[in-house]
């Protein structure tokens, strides 16, 4: 079914007509060519003459006939390649949704970088949401990247989306997102083996998510389940510093969640700070000589040189990156900032919810800043 989005003008919808004007033209333009080249051979006399001049015409025909086919050939893939990046993309819409600038106080920035150029989506996830429970975020990496790696993105995500909003412990999320995940791969597995039996060389047997469940309280207060992931990283003023150093949990799928599933205290995120959740495609990212990427040096960079804003740091962390890399990163990188902005938003809506005095007329003339967040590099 074919929707047309309001207020497009007729003259630029697309027509139907057109698809099977190019079958016939994908079908019939190699049987002209093929129909030239076998007519020259056969039907001219030209073609049965062995002399130099006669063999230099045969020659140049078979030429335009070959020219001809990789032509329509060529054109043919590029079509194809653009229908399957434009798949791609109405996946990356509804699989990594843009993230709101704003969450209950805290400023929010994300990006996602894929090492597959043919896709505008890899194996990296994040969800933010703001529930009665608090602010609850997920930052994971699925084993792999492309297109492969889209349908457990999805059952993740999906899980996640509902979970948040209804569990009031991080533990019950994560096992709500573990069982989510085990379906996934089950259905998968079946799919690929519908005989029955696993084959245990298979892709499925190996599958495995690292995840990063966080939940930040309306007093700053941070709690966090670590699957396997690496813990994010603090920005306070110029000092960038690991939240925790506590041992995480093993990554979803191949081993049993443990039965104690109680969330790691990991203190207060104060005003003026920032949270930066990564997966390890930043830090395993190597240069030509094959060193490795310093996240919190790029960090510290940029929180020392550039306005203090999630999407600032972003861009200052990717263009690093991607400097590092030259430009060919090897795994998915996904970056999401949050900054504590709770104190600096109480101030300007003064008492009762209404504008401060002295903080509204100092900022009524000053052009508004705008932070809207960035999901595509």
């Amino acid at each position: 079914m074919i929707r047309i989005k309001a207020g497009v003008p007729r003259s630029r919808r697309p027509r139907t007509t057109s698809r099977p004007r190019r079958r016939a033209l994908a079908l019939g333009l190699p049987t002209v060519w093929g129909a030239v080249a076998v007519g020259y051979k056969f039907g001219c006399p030209l073609a049965e003459q062995h002399g130099l001049g006669a063999r230099i015409v045969t020659s140049a025909v078979f030429f335009a006939v070959g020219t001809g086919l990789i032509v329509h050939v060529r054109r043919a893939l590029l079509r194809e390649l653009r229908q399957a990046r434009m798949v791609a993309g109405a996946a990356q819409s509804v699989l990594l949704r843009p993230l709101p600038p704003r969450l209950a106080g805290l400023n929010v920035a994300a990006a996602q970088l894929s090492a597959d150029r043919g896709a505008s989506i890899g194996g990296d996830l994040y969800e933010a949401f703001a529930t009665e429970h608090g602010v609850r975020v997920v930052m994971g990496d699925v084993r792999g990247h492309g297109l492969s790696a889209i349908g457990t993105v999805a059952a993740v995500l999906g899980s996640f989306r509902e979970a948040a909003h209804d569990e009031p412990e991080l533990g019950r999320v994560l096992g709500r997102l573990d069982r989510a995940l085990a379906r996934h791969l089950r259905e998968r597995a079946k799919a690929e083996h519908p005989a029955g039996g696993q084959d245990p060389d298979s892709p499925v047997a190996e599958e495995f998510v690292t995840l990063l469940l966080l939940e930040i309280a309306t007093d700053g207060g941070v709690r966090a389940i670590n699957c396997g992931h690496p813990w994010p990283y603090v920005l306070s003023g110029t000092r960038v510093a690991p939240l925790s150093t506590a041992d995480p949990l093993p990554p979803l799928g191949p081993f049993p969640l443990p039965t104690d599933l109680t969330a790691t205290d990991c203190g207060q995120l104060l005003d003026g700070e920032s949270l930066v959740l990564f997966t390890d495609g930043a830090e395993d990212a190597r240069d030509a000589r094959g060193h490795f990427f310093s996240l919190p040096e790029a960090l510290g960079k940029a929180v020392r040189d550039h306005p203090v804003s999630p999407q600032a740091i972003l861009r200052a962390v990717f263009t690093a990156l991607l400097h590092h890399t030259n430009g060919r990163p090897t795994d998915d990188i996904a970056l999401l900032v949050l900054r504590n902005e709770r104190q600096h938003q109480r101030l300007f809506r003064g008492a009762g919810g209404t504008p401060g005095r002295r903080l509204g007329e100092e900022l009524r003339d000053q052009p508004q800043r705008t932070s809207q967040p960035t999901n595509h590099l």
